[in-house]
């Protein structure tokens, strides 16, 4: 799969299938409009391509102050994104910043220098809802009145639904902030994951008697928080069992950057720069502050028993109670 981190240059550029989105989480729903892009593009012999912004367009506004408009939380990072869009056929994915001068195009300009100039759609699949311009302007009704301008096809794909639910980012967002994992992967398709490289980090772990791998987790709202039970793929043949932390940790940093640490239960081998994947299986409890390293260490005992005793077969009950 090609990857522009913005339109692709003059000589890259090539007819393609289009859709347009954020894609966050690449749920079941994105999957369907992926199929059908699939199935358009085969047909006519053209690429797969999918336009997304970075950052969300709601995180752009929201950071210039824009009344009742918050940032979106992230489902996934860029990488797992990307993953994700491969894995179902994606040829090229362009990324493209959203800034003040991509904010500022009107429907219309948005069309000529985005989707027929830059990626030169021949084949344009939306979402139900989708809205392109500024301020939201252009509806489908002008999306089709353009492609028709330019002898694109244009079609638009019904919300998907799981259970009488439509299935959004906005739903998978509400179980993983409510620690319902099995809900979550009914409505992605797949176990609920974050992967990175293992970074080197202060090494606190180790001498408290429980070492992490660390990854960065490169926004700073996630869609979840706090202390779960995980495994780590990548490292061996068979998932590795472990508890987990991803936030902030107030316990120990005033910094505020966002963190995944994994403590894997007897597993003392160096794997600075492995790429691995961490899925999240069930929530222990809410991140909290500790005014001690004792009562700290005290604490990461009892998640990690409790973690031991999931994988044993014996479920801890959700959010643990903390302890002083």
């Amino acid at each position: 799969m090609e990857v522009f981190r913005r339109l692709p240059p003059l000589d890259r550029r090539a007819d393609c299938a289009l859709t347009i989105g954020n894609f966050d989480g690449v749920h079941r729903g994105h999957q369907a409009v992926l199929a059908q892009l699939r199935e358009r593009s085969r047909a006519r012999g053209l690429a797969t391509c999918v336009l997304t912004f970075e950052p969300h367009p709601r995180e752009y506004f929201a950071r210039l102050g824009a009344p009742g408009l918050a940032a979106p939380a992230r489902i996934q990072t860029t990488r797992d994104k990307l993953i994700a869009l491969a894995e179902h056929g994606v040829d090229r994915v362009c990324i493209a910043p959203f800034d003040a001068r991509l904010a500022g195009l009107d429907a219309e300009r948005f069309f000529e220098q985005v989707i027929v100039g830059g990626l030169r759609a021949r084949e344009l699949l939306v979402g139900d809802d989708f809205r392109f311009g500024r301020q939201r302007a252009g509806d489908f009704a002008m999306l089709q009145r353009l492609s028709q301008r330019h002898a694109i096809t244009c079609a638009r794909i019904d919300s998907f639904s799981l259970d009488g639910t439509r299935v959004s980012s906005s739903a998978v967002r509400a179980a993983l902030e409510a620690g319902e994992f099995d809900r979550a992967a009914h409505l992605l398709g797949r176990p609920f994951r974050l992967s990175g490289h293992v970074l080197h980090g202060r090494k606190l772990g180790r001498t408290i008697g429980f070492p992490t791998l660390n990854l960065r987790i490169p926004f700073t709202r996630p869609a979840l928080a706090g202390i779960f039970v995980v495994q780590v793929l990548g490292l061996a043949d068979r998932p590795l069992p472990g508890v987990a932390s991803l936030g902030t940790r107030p316990a120990v940093e005033s910094n505020g950057r966002l963190l995944l640490e994994v403590h894997l239960f007897d597993f003392a081998q160096e794997v600075y720069g492995k790429l691995i994947s961490v899925e999240f299986l069930h929530k222990l409890r809410d991140e909290a502050h500790y005014d001690s390293l004792d009562l700290l260490t005290a604490q990461i005992e009892r998640d990690a028993t409790a973690a031991r005793a999931y994988f044993a077969g014996m479920r801890p009950p959700a959010n643990l109670p903390l302890r002083d």
